[in-house]
């Protein structure tokens, strides 16, 4: 008999689902418990079942010396620890399908509640007062919307936008044009063109070191005065303190805010005494639709997986055989370091990534888990904010992203080699190869956009252009030690003595803005970007 573990409340249905099965035992746990509670309680486990609340540590995984397979009803994983879980041979599966909606509608009720300022006159009235002056609103309709990320969550709130009237804009990195003309919108190159047009803003992106704190000071004063924000996302995605005094200067006419950095938000927080702000304490899946689907979702894949071994929504198992995982498992780690560079280096929308594998790597048995790798990392810091390898594909259609793959007889330098390149139309915007030095744990990436490099796939680095002329090293290394950052390891490489040079620095820390701003300021340099692998 295995035994299913229930830590976090899911939907009665989803554990009448498990117990209807002779072969599971389960157990319910009343309250989420601490890992120190916990660990004894997983020794005999084959499954854990988790929301948002249970975290499963390494400790829980060592301790589970049963466990197969961990299942969280719902989307984010953060509270598993995902590369523990592989390490130990256990399969993470999420729920991806069954909050997109429920956000969605979230989002759109927090608009209109912030345009007809509803809650601020539902407590008037509740005080015994009739003050309909005082609750002036605005209407909806002829207004643009501006989604920022409009991926899954943010194409239905733009759905809904305009079945009531409204213009909308988005701006997303891997929106195409394609894309958005099936869904109605017009797509902006950058958030610049977001804060411009809209009169409503709202945020559907996930937490990475380029959006992290995004809604700042700085891009307040780019906005239309008297913009209403909604942010049903990451609380991290909007810098709080320069909210408040955007509100209070009223640059802000109001925000409607499901989530916060700290969670709960505290109680003196100033955000709670603003009169033009709306709050909810993180209700984008609290809905008894949506907790019934993951509740219902995550007992289904789970059994699925236990009986028969079906492997579906898994965030860390390709879906090949035990032989064959074995020969990919390298071009894996290699393919999504190789994708998340690519991701990050791309100017504008895509809409075509081509794909080559070359020398041992066009003899393997099956390259589609290489493929839905590099695409993971492509598309990890987009608005997907769900993606696995049973979905990326999809994932990548849907935002109009081409996918071709090609095995390749060329001779090159190298035994075994993937090469990334990305299009829009027939111009190429990025490219990446790499390869193994030594054995397949020894991964780098040996080329960008045609110029040889030697790159390691993990740590920070600073990718630059720049003239091929005497003294641009020290002036990086000057310039870098201005603002104490200290350089690992560089790589440079160059087409043609005093042209155009790709120079890779390897650093200990993320330069601060200031570095970065003084670098793109030199007219020696061109395309300064840090990358995260």
């Amino acid at each position: 008999m295995m035994h299913v573990l229930v830590c976090d409340p899911i939907s009665p249905r989803g554990i009448a689902f498990f117990k209807a099965r002779p072969e599971f035992k389960v157990t319910v746990l009343g309250k989420r418990l601490p890992e120190a509670e916990l660990i004894p309680l997983v020794a005999d486990v084959d499954a854990m079942v988790v929301r948002s609340e249970t975290k499963v540590t390494p400790a829980i995984l060592e301790a589970a010396t049963r466990l197969k397979v961990v299942g969280r009803a719902g989307v984010g994983v953060d509270n598993v620890d995902v590369e523990a879980a592989t390490q130990r041979g256990v399969v993470v599966m999420n729920t991806p399908g069954g909050n997109t909606l429920t956000t969605a509608e979230l989002t759109f009720f927090m608009l209109g509640a912030l345009a007809r300022k509803i809650p601020a006159a539902q407590a008037s009235m509740a005080a015994g007062k009739w003050d309909r002056k005082l609750f002036q609103g605005t209407e909806v309709y002829g207004k643009t919307l501006g989604i920022l990320g409009a991926g899954r969550i943010g194409a239905e709130v733009a759905k809904r936008a305009l079945a009531f009237g409204m213009r909308v804009v988005a701006y997303d990195p891997f929106l195409t044009d394609v894309r958005a003309r099936q869904l109605g919108i017009e797509a902006v190159s950058d958030p610049d063109g977001v804060y411009r047009e809209a009169d409503f803003i709202t945020v559907h992106m996930p937490v990475t070191p380029e959006t992290r704190g995004m809604l700042n000071a700085e891009s307040f004063a780019k906005m239309k005065p008297g913009v209403r924000i909604v942010n049903c996302a990451r609380g991290e995605i909007i810098d709080e303190t320069d909210l408040v005094a955007a509100l209070e200067s009223g640059r802000v006419a109001a925000a409607a805010l499901d989530v916060f950095v700290v969670e709960p938000l505290p109680a003196d927080h100033k955000l709670r005494s603003l009169p033009n702000v709306v709050l909810t304490p993180h209700l984008g899946a609290s809905t008894e639709e949506a907790q019934e689907k993951c509740g219902l979702e995550v007992a289904e894949i789970l059994s699925a997986f236990l009986l028969t071994g079906e492997v579906r929504n898994a965030v860390n198992l390709p879906g090949v055989d035990a032989k064959t995982y074995e020969l990919v498992k390298p071009y894996l780690v290699l393919g999504e370091k190789i994708g998340r560079l690519l991701g990050q280096l791309t100017p504008t929308a895509a809409d075509r990534i081509h794909i080559t594998f070359g020398g041992r790597a066009r003899e393997l048995p099956q390259t589609d888990p290489i493929t839905r790798a590099i695409l993971r990392g492509y598309l990890s810091n987009s608005a997907v904010k769900d993606i696995n390898n049973i979905n990326v594909r999809s994932a990548a259609a849907s935002l109009g992203l081409a996918v071709e793959e090609k095995r390749s007889d060329e001779v090159v330098t190298f035994n075994e080699w993937l090469h990334v390149q990305v299009f829009h139309g027939n111009e190429k915007l990025v490219s990446a190869g790499g390869t193994f030095f030594g054995s397949p744990n020894n991964p780098r990436i040996v080329r960008v956009m045609s110029t040889a490099v030697e790159m390691p796939i993990s740590g920070t680095m600073l990718l630059l252009n720049n003239q091929d002329r005497p003294g641009m090293v020290g002036k990086l290394g000057t310039v870098l030690a201005k603002h104490g950052v200290n350089i690992a390891s560089m790589s440079l490489g160059r087409e043609a003595l005093g042209g155009e040079a790709l120079t890779l620095l390897v650093l200990d820390t993320v330069p601060p803005p200031a570095c970065l701003a003084e670098l793109a300021a030199d007219p020696a340099i061109t395309n300064v970007k840090v990358i995260t692998l």
